[in-house]
């Protein structure tokens, strides 16, 4: 706490002159700090985190060290964030779901989002591919919604869970086509997918880049990504909204955080970090091969999208009808 205390003070008088990172690194990181994945080894998150913890390990001169505390939808992990010491050494992965759908659909969220975490930054943004069993004749959206028409009720489609992001995506799809398709959850998206080549679901919104060999054999059909801009490992892929339903926007995204009262100075000097990672040609590289567009900037961008998924995701669950379980 002896420590901590002289943080704080040297970043109160950093932040009064105006340069809130001039002089961090005389005095941190003096040690390797943790990372906090709140899923699995292996996930698309996890292999994210493990991308921006190697290039900011380089951009510190401290070893990022990935712990994993998967569980309960990611809310395990991003509890033990928020209830970790604010002294700069530990900070985890916030996504849409451990902070924006976890807190539209869960009053008993062990955490504030908001007032419990320090932003540092967006990551990046990573929509879903709408993907198809190839048995299906739909070639495009506008065929697949005439499909789901004819026939209401009979499509079904996966998702890793009751009130998963999937889940709260494909519900708005069929929001806003007015078509009745049938929800098949499952305990990881990993299930799901094994279900879709197989061909015992019908059709998914689906994580980018584990599907991408399963598209490039036929083994699924791609028809639209989630996000307002195409991908660049799918450019060929037109997005939703472009498919004729405008508006339509859904994605995983990732960021950033640290517990809340992290000194100011540390949370500027991770944010040049993080920027300077995602503005670089490899780091960018590195993204786009995970499906995600990276999305540098301050520290509020991230808040405003929290609260701005929380009424999104709230709005979309009620109209559904959709409740966690």
């Amino acid at each position: 706490m002896r420590w901590l205390a002289s943080v704080l003070a040297t970043a109160a008088l950093l932040a009064g002159t105006g340069t809130p990172t001039q002089g961090i690194d005389a005095f941190w990181p003096q040690r390797p700090i943790r990372l906090i994945v709140p899923f699995p080894a292996g996930a698309s998150t996890d292999v994210i985190a493990r991308v921006i913890g190697q290039k900011l390990s380089q951009q510190l001169g401290q070893q990022i060290v990935i712990e994993n505390r998967a569980g309960a939808s990611g809310n395990i992990g991003a509890d033990a964030v928020a209830k970790a010491p604010p002294d700069g050494y530990t900070i985890g992965i916030a996504t849409a779901s451990t902070h924006a759908v976890a807190a539209s659909l869960n009053a008993s969220l062990p955490y504030d989002p908001i007032k419990d975490f320090a932003p540092v930054g967006m990551l990046g943004s990573q929509p879903y591919v709408l993907v198809l069993h190839p048995a299906l004749p739909a070639r495009n959206v506008a065929e697949l919604i005439a499909l789901a028409r004819a026939r209401p009720g009979t499509l079904n489609y996966g998702s890793a869970g009751v009130a998963s992001l999937a889940h709260l995506a494909t519900a708005l799809f069929a929001n806003m086509t007015r078509v009745d398709i049938v929800h098949v959850p499952y305990k990881s998206s990993a299930q799901s997918a094994t279900d879709m080549i197989t061909g015992r679901l019908d059709m998914q919104f689906a994580t980018i880049a584990p599907s991408l060999a399963h598209i490039r054999t036929g083994q699924l059909r791609a028809l639209a990504v989630s996000g307002k801009t195409r991908v660049a490992v799918l450019p060929e892929i037109p997005t939703v909204a472009e498919s004729g339903i405008p508006g339509y926007e859904a994605a995983l995204w990732a960021s950033l955080v640290a517990p809340a009262a992290t000194p100011t100075a540390i949370l500027a000097r991770l944010n040049r970090a993080v920027n300077e990672i995602l503005n670089s040609s490899d780091g960018t590289q590195a993204l786009f091969a995970q499906g995600m567009t990276p999305e540098a900037g301050p520290p509020e961008a991230l808040t405003q999208r929290i609260r701005i998924d929380i009424e999104k995701w709230r709005d979309v669950a009620a109209k559904a009808g959709i409740r966690p379980e």
